[in-house]
Parts: structure tokens; C-alpha cells; sequence
């Protein structure tokens, strides 16, 4: 019996391994998802500036390569990719985060008269149902906030407090990672010949998935990319003409409010509408911000999502959710905004799998 159950858990270890391994093309497959994962988490902080600079290379790449589609020579397009770059962060800096900041700054001078006046209208509402609201218990409940508040803002104080050493980081990496986007375009070829020499040999398999990846998340990230701009350009134009305030960081909103599918959306209510109700009430111009958000919200969802997407691969809803509550909680806000394309990484991994055993590779390479 001894010997019979030693040969069973044999067989059935074995063809475990072989199930998921099935040869030294999936093993070097695995290897190197593993090896990078734990480069990524181990390394995030200190090579911060290289990773960054890497997803931007790799976001840029795509315009390179049409240009040279172009019969344009590579180092004359990537100097012109990497001008209008150039100029789209010069814009960031010295144009959008002034203004950004500047709304900022008078939302939050703005806030104590908007908790105040929402107070005064929540304590009417025990007047209005005195059946099924405590004037006791609201009290207390607003208090609750009131305290919540006040331990929020004192956060944002020792945040600012503290963000001296953060803002000479940042400018070390305003230098770094424009840079390295630079020679990551200019010297791709070399770069990618030095990196593959450390691969394994048997590598077909992972060009393979690396193939299939590349195209679902460039399209993905690409379009992503273009989804912020249009949302962000066409809420600033209608927040402005409306006159509502907090124009453009509202408008900033609604653009990064895509990165966080069906969360995003939710979130960014509150500040909009809110926004809106403080400076007009349950007027005319309140409806008509309330028509215009979910008008831009539908044609999102109705029309850009389906022409910037369509190459994309489908997750459902379920992975799209578990891939942020992931990837966010291990890496925060990079894990979150690259948790659908990591999703559709393990989704090609996993769609990849079962055929390793029913066809060999080296055929196909």
C-alpha cells in the first residue's frame, strides 16, 4: 500500500508539472514573469525614474515608428517625438499645474463655508421628517464629519509640511526621466540586443505572448492616453462656457477619472455636482451641469470607448475590478493605472498556456 500511494502523489506531482510546464520554453516563460515581477516590486522606489521613463519611451515608440513608416530616418523622428513631447510637458508644468494649483488652493479656502452651509441644510431635515431623523443623532453625526475633516486637512498640512524633500525629488526627476526617454528612443536597437542577452535561450514561447501583449496594451494605454485628452479638452471648454468654477481642475478630474473604470465615473460626481450645487443651489445652472456631465459621461461610454478600444482585448467587469484592488494595493497609483493592461498580460499568459502542449513552438519560429 505504502509503495502504491508513494507512486500515486509521483504521478500526480508529475503530471501537475507537466500541465503547467510542459517544456523549457513555458519554464523560461515563467522565469522571467517572475524574475521581473520581483524587480519591479523590489526595485519600484529606487528605479523609479527608470520605469517611468521606460512606459513613456514605450508610449512614444508608436508615433516613431509611423514616422519612419514615413521613409523619415529614426533619429530625425525620434528628435521630433521627443520636441512635442518636450512641449507637452513644458505645458504641464508651466501652464496646467500654476492653474491647477491656484483652484486648488481656493476650493480648499472654500471648503469650511461649503461644510457650513451643508450643515445648515441637513439639520432642517429633522424639521422636514421628525418621524425618521433624530435632531440628537444627526448633531452628533455632523460633529463626527466636522472632526473627520479637520483630521483631513491637518494631514494635508503635514503633507505640504513635508513635501520639500518630495519637490527635490521631483526635479531631479524632471531632468532624469526626459532624458532617459531620449536615449530609451534613440538607442532601442542597442538597448534590446544588450537586455536579450541575459534572456533564456529558449525564449520562442515568451516572444510569442510578448507579441500578442505588446499590440493589446500599447492599443490599450495609447488610447487611453487620447480618452484623457478628449474628456479633459471637452470638459474644460463646456465647464468655462457654463462659468462654473474650478473650471479646469474639474476638467482634470473628468479626464483622470478614466483610469479607474466604473469607479472613476462615481467618484468624480461628488466634486462636479458638488461644486455646481454650492455655487448655484438646485437652479436652472445646476441642471444644466448636471445634463452637460452626463452627456459627456454617455458619449464616453457610447462613442470613444468603443472607437479607442476596439483592438483591445475584452476583460469582464469582475477582472477589471480585482486588477485594481491588486495591482493598486501592491504598486498605488501606477499599479492602478496599469492594472488592466497588467490583466490582459496575465489574460495572454493564461490564453497562451494550454496550447504549449498540443503543438511544439519551435515549428512555428
Amino acid at each position: 500500500m505504502k509503495h502504491k500511494s508513494e507512486s500515486f502523489n509521483f504521478y500526480t506531482i508529475t503530471e501537475f508539472i507537466r500541465r503547467f510546464l510542459p517544456n523549457s520554453q513555458a519554464v523560461a516563460l515563467a522565469l522571467i514573469l517572475i524574475v521581473g515581477f520581483l524587480l519591479i516590486y523590489f526595485l519600484l522606489d529606487l528605479l523609479l525614474p527608470v520605469f517611468v521613463a521606460i512606459v513613456l519611451a514605450y508610449l512614444l515608440e508608436g508615433l516613431v515608428v509611423k514616422a519612419e513608416k514615413k521613409n523619415m530616418p529614426r533619429l530625425p523622428a525620434v528628435l521630433m517625438v521627443f520636441t512635442g513631447f518636450l512641449a507637452g510637458l513644458g505645458y504641464l508644468l508651466f501652464i496646467l499645474m500654476p492653474i491647477l494649483y491656484s483652484q486648488t488652493m481656493q476650493l480648499f479656502q472654500h471648503i469650511p463655508d461649503m461644510i457650513q452651509a451643508a450643515e445648515i441644510q441637513v439639520m432642517r431635515l429633522p424639521e422636514m421628517y421628525p418621524k425618521y431623523i433624530s435632531q440628537d443623532k444627526l448633531r452628533v453625526f455632523m460633529f463626527t464629519i466636522q472632526d473627520e475633516m479637520l483630521k483631513y486637512t491637518q494631514d494635508l498640512l503635514s503633507v505640504s509640511a513635508a513635501s520639500v524633500v518630495g519637490l527635490v525629488t521631483a526635479m531631479i526627476y524632471l531632468i532624469l526621466v526626459p532624458m532617459l526617454v531620449f536615449f530609451f528612443l534613440k538607442d532601442k536597437d542597442r538597448i534590446l540586443s544588450w537586455s536579450v542577452q541575459f534572456l533564456p535561450r529558449e525564449r520562442r514561447l515568451t516572444l510569442h505572448v510578448w507579441r500578442e501583449v505588446d499590440m493589446q496594451i500599447g492599443n490599450y494605454v495609447r488610447g487611453k492616453v487620447i480618452e484623457i485628452v478628449i474628456l479633459w479638452t471637452a470638459s474644460y471648454i463646456t465647464f468655462e462656457l457654463m462659468d462654473l468654477n474650478y473650471a479646469m481642475l474639474l476638467a482634470v478630474f473628468m479626464g483622470l477619472q478614466v483610469i479607474i473604470p466604473y469607479v472613476g465615473a462615481t467618484l468624480v460626481t461628488f466634486p462636479v455636482l458638488g461644486v455646481a450645487y454650492f455655487q448655484w443651489g438646485f437652479t436652472d445652472n445646476f441642471m444644466y451641469v448636471l445634463a452637460a456631465y452626463a452627456i459627456i459621461q454617455v458619449i464616453d461610454g457610447v462613442l470613444l470607448v468603443p472607437l479607442l478600444f476596439s483592438e483591445a482585448v475584452n476583460l469582464h467587469p469582475v477582472a477589471i475590478i480585482v486588477a485594481i484592488l491588486f495591482f493598486g494595493g501592491i504598486w498605488g497609483f501606477w499599479g492602478v493605472f496599469f492594472a488592466i493592461p497588467l490583466a490582459t498580460l496575465v489574460k495572454a499568459v493564461l490564453s497562451a498556456w494550454p496550447k504549449i502542449g498540443e503543438r511544439s513552438l519551435d515549428s512555428n519560429y
